[in-house]
């Protein structure tokens, strides 16, 4: 059986990487090519957001009748919708207003996109052609091109957490904290990633992030004023049916068709068994951290498909962090499912369904956790080696 195993090597290197980077090619020309949704259409709102705070004050970026009007007099056809994110993702944008939109719009596209990417080269101890093709399997996704098409902020939350956990791997946890407070920039994706780090012990961290977190919030306030909070408030509240409809899709109200006190009960069980979990985890808080982001998606009542950037990065970690076959097969799954072959052909994962998939890693991830005898030393191992496939190397 070794023999035969050895005898298949030379033709996996030879005929193996070529399939694959084949497949990466097409899908990331799929993703390019097959685009539901208009260009831009949201950088079309933070930018509209963006020039209200530049022109008429900060404090009225939540003054939907202005923004509206702002998104009417850009130059491009996609529809208006209100700003709804927090002040910081306008802020990001102002200073691209000096610019013509479309200029604007692929200077944003092209940064979020890149720092995606860097993320996941800096985080991965995979060299050579290795790393490429890693990068380029984990970019062609649909979800990280919709949500480059779209421009939507999810990609930098994304890399966000990827970024910390490689600064946790290495103990710099007050770096991994103030990394983290970019889940503010659109709370419902990973908003109890951070917090799971406090169940696991790494309170450095934790206390770095609401450090963090309470300078950011803190000036986000002051430029609003009573008037700007008042009003963002009042439009979180009264947010229009259509926009509230569509946001819970994807969430625990659409899968399940569960409303009221069965959705919350739902909510409060995977918050619990997250931080439970999380403690189990706290040999190896990176992962912790992971069980925090699947938990916010899990429990948010407005997501986006581009959202699901979170899952990608997670997925990252785990491969990283979890060789064994088991957890392969489920990764190599995962990656193909959400590759755009299906979509073509009309046998992709409805939107809808896609939480009942993030539940399915979730379970794994506690299996895993009460399963597994937690780690003696809290010392962090090396990453997955240097490896080129052009021969065997654990990963």
């Amino acid at each position: 059986m070794v023999d035969r195993v050895i005898q298949l090597q030379p033709l996996v290197r030879r005929f193996g990487v070529p399939a694959l980077v084949g497949m990466i090619l097409l899908a990331l020309f799929l993703d390019v090519v097959l685009r539901p949704e208009p260009i831009g259409v949201d950088f079309h709102t933070y930018a509209a957001a963006s020039l209200v705070g530049m022109q008429t004050g900060w404090a009225y970026i939540y003054d939907q009748n202005l923004v509206t009007y702002i998104q009417t007099q850009i130059p491009t056809r996609v529809w208006t919708q209100p700003f709804l994110s927090p002040p910081p993702v306008a802020w990001m944008v102002a200073p691209l207003m000096a610019l013509p939109y479309a200029a604007a719009f692929f200077v944003w596209a092209l940064g979020i996109l890149a720092a995606f990417i860097a993320a996941l080269w800096w985080s991965t101890d995979y060299r050579g052609r290795a790393r490429v093709i890693a990068v380029g399997a984990t970019v062609a996704v649909w979800w990280v091109f919709s949500a480059v098409h779209v421009g939507q902020v999810a990609p930098l939350i994304a890399a966000g957490l990827l970024v910390a956990w490689r600064l946790l791997r290495e103990d710099k946890d007050f770096a991994a904290g103030i990394v983290l407070t970019v889940v503010l920039f659109k709370p419902n994706t990973a908003l109890l990633a951070p917090i799971a780090l406090a169940f696991a012990g790494r309170f450095k961290a934790f206390v770095a992030w609401i450090a963090g977190s309470v300078v950011l919030v803190g000036v986000s306030l002051a430029s609003l004023g009573p008037h700007g909070i008042e009003a963002y408030i009042v439009d979180l509240i009264d947010m229009p049916a259509q926009i509230r409809h569509s946001a819970s899709l994807q969430a625990i109200e659409g899968t399940f068709g569960l409303t009221g006190a069965g959705a919350t009960a739902l909510r409060v069980i995977i918050v619990v068994a997250a931080m439970a979990t999380a403690f189990r985890f706290r040999k190896s808080p990176w992962l912790a951290m992971v069980v925090g982001a699947m938990a916010s998606l899990m429990t948010a009542s407005y997501l986006h498909p581009s959202d699901i950037c979170l899952l990608v990065a997670s997925g990252w970690i785990l491969w990283h962090e979890r060789s064994d076959r088991v957890w392969r097969a489920l990764l190599v799954g995962l990656w193909f499912v959400a590759l755009p072959f299906l979509r073509v052909v009309g046998l992709g994962v409805p939107l809808n369904r896609w939480l009942i998939i993030e539940m399915v890693f979730m379970v794994a991830l506690i299996l895993d956790a009460w399963m597994t005898r937690p780690a003696i030393s809290s010392q962090p191992r090396a990453l997955t080696p240097a490896a080129d496939f052009s021969g065997p190397a654990p990963a």
